[in-house]
């Protein structure tokens, strides 16, 4: 497994694969940005499509507010206090 660093400035969220490049991200339907990268647990970039039921992430946002980097959280890193606003 990679050692991997979600940047603390990552907001957390639930999110869900709707279609295509569109999830809800706490409620919300939103497209993922082009260049969106969406990584497991393991840190290998998955597909959107792969988030049939919501999972609990930590996202970064582009400059027009899209999601572009996207980490589930594991169970140690959800238990972590949410240092974003």
């Amino acid at each position: 497994a990679q050692l991997r660093s979600i940047p603390e400035d990552a907001k957390r969220g639930e999110m869900r694969h709707l279609q295509e490049t569109v999830v809800e991200l706490n409620g919300t339907a939103v497209r993922l940005a082009p260049s969106a990268q969406i990584r497991d647990q393991s840190n290998r970039i998955v597909l959107p499509a792969t988030l049939a039921q919501p999972v609990l992430v930590k996202y970064l946002a582009d400059p027009q507010g899209l999601p572009v980097r996207v980490w589930i959280l594991t169970p140690a890193e959800a238990a972590q206090p949410d240092r974003a606003r």
